[in-house]
């Protein structure tokens, strides 16, 4: 075995440094939220117990966490079925040219690079112009899809870039359809990155700040409310609603992995049993 030259470990200090820098500050938060009854917000860290989870579960006098809470996974899970369905439908609109498709193109990729709180102010605006009622679930839906549907169209050109034709043209040679097509033959291809814009989309809506701040009305979404604690709330109770809301996402993105290896997984089980068939 060759020995690691000088650049392999520099490159992996940087990796570690940058990994400690990444998780660090969550790993501190985590610990704090263990802290005892007579514990604060710094070190060093006064007993050990779950007295401060216990907490987050009584009444708060500042706020609604789990209404808060409510919203923003109820706002990510439709955020996640408009970007997924968008984008597809735009992906496979982009396989072709038409008129206006580079001009489309850019007007969607260039809110990414618009400042979010101009966005959420400009969505308030329009919203409050039109005589509609502020709200989470319609000015604050349209936000935040500002910023999930570039990346789930950017995602989705990528995968039908590659995507090879012949398998639509062997599917219409025998007699399918072009939406029988698609669903028995496009949707389950792409299944994997499908399931990656879900995440996209979920996991982007359910921590987005600044284009909620203006646009959900009266009733605040998670991270609205986590902001509105940090202002009020001295005790490690804040601590702890971030170790849960940390945990939180990290099953979410499990659950997916989790999904994908099971689309995975039943995909080489039907080329399995298909070549099989065939012999």
């Amino acid at each position: 075995m060759e020995p690691r030259s000088r650049s392999f470990y520099i490159l992996a200090a940087f990796f570690a440094v940058f990994i400690a820098f990444l998780y660090g500050p969550t790993v501190v938060i985590g610990v704090l939220s263990f802290q005892g009854a007579g514990g604060g917000l710094t070190f060093p860290m006064r007993g050990v117990s779950l007295h401060w989870f216990h907490e987050l579960f009584e009444q708060q006098a500042v706020g609604d966490i789990w209404a808060s809470f409510r919203r923003s996974f109820l706002l990510g899970l439709l955020v996640m079925v408009a970007t997924v369905v968008i984008s597809v439908m735009g992906g496979l609109a982009f396989r072709n040219r038409f008129v206006g498709s580079t001009v489309l193109f850019y007007v969607v990729i260039v809110s990414l690079i618009i400042p979010s709180i101009l966005v959420s102010l400009g969505v308030g605006l329009i919203w409050s112009r039109a005589g509609l009622d502020v709200h989470w679930s319609t000015s604050g839906l349209g936000a935040q899809l500002t910023w999930t549907l570039p990346f789930g169209l950017l995602i989705m050109l990528a995968v039908f870039n590659r995507f090879d034709p012949s398998y639509e043209e062997a599917a219409r040679d025998q007699g399918a359809s072009s939406w029988q097509t698609i669903r028995h033959v496009v949707l389950p291809i792409i299944a994997p990155s499908l399931i990656g814009v879900a995440l996209f989309g979920f996991t982007l809506s359910y921590d987005e700040f600044a284009r909620t701040l203006l646009t959900s009305g009266s009733q605040n979404t998670l991270p609205l409310e986590i902001f509105g604690m940090t202002t009020n709330v001295t005790t490690p109770v804040l601590y702890a609603l971030g170790t849960l809301t940390t945990g939180f996402s990290f099953l979410v993105i499990g659950l997916f992995l989790f999904v994908v290896w099971l689309v995975d997984d039943k995909r080489r089980k039907s080329g399995s049993d298909a070549g099989k068939g065939m012999a």
